[in-house]
């Protein structure tokens, strides 16, 4: 019996063409039709597509100031004077967003990986939110004379899922967050000495 399977240069997958259809969601549909990519499953609402959050992420990722120079202990000295421990601040936001984004994102992972619960409650949120969507889209859903468009859909979702929520101490983890991010990023700002082009931009600023 000759067997089915290919050989030679048909057993050949071409991986580059393989790699390009993940983030291929375009034609993405909830039913899973339409769209080539493995991501093409995970429908998004039109406005929250995967192609549309890589694409953010890529262009934080690039922007990102070197990681070693952004901790060198070298470069750090108490400011002299409450003038320029602002001006350090606002150049330091401005110069090390991306990195500053990066830290936020970071506890934000934090505080979900090590809260159990706050992770069910965001699975309830998500799964209330998915089967919202998919009913609206059999058939148009009205609350009080109005259709409810995604941000009402969300809204109805995290109104379900708020019990989960409450039990899982969402409003601590938020202040958690918050309150972390602004300790590390306010404290890395004020004393992150300015590098030389930025003393020079300052100087040049008019009064």
């Amino acid at each position: 019996m000759s067997s089915a399977a290919p050989k030679g240069e048909n057993c050949l997958v071409d991986m580059d063409s393989k790699a390009g259809d993940l983030f291929s969601a375009e034609n993405a549909h909830p039913t899973g039709t339409g769209g080539t990519g493995m991501l093409a499953k995970l429908w998004l609402p039109k406005g929250l597509s995967a192609s549309v959050a890589k694409e953010w992420f890529d262009r934080r990722r690039l922007s990102v100031r070197p990681w070693a120079s952004f901790v060198d202990q070298r470069k750090f000295s108490k400011p002299r004077n409450f003038g320029e421990m602002c001006q350090r601040v606002v150049k330091n936001v401005e110069v090390y967003n991306s990195n500053y984004t990066f830290i936020f994102l970071g506890l934000i992972l934090y505080c979900i990986i090590s809260s159990p619960m706050l992770l069910i409650a965001l699975a309830v949120f998500a799964g209330a939110f998915y089967i919202i969507h998919l009913k609206s889209l059999e058939s148009k859903l009205v609350l009080l004379g109005k259709e409810l468009t995604v941000p009402h859909q969300m809204s109805l979702a995290g109104l379900v899922s708020l019990p989960v929520f409450w039990l899982a101490g969402a409003g601590a983890a938020v202040f958690w967050v918050f309150g972390a991010t602004l300790f590390v990023i306010g404290s890395h700002a004020a004393f992150r000495q300015l590098e030389g082009s930025d003393l020079d931009e300052l100087l040049m600023e008019p009064v």
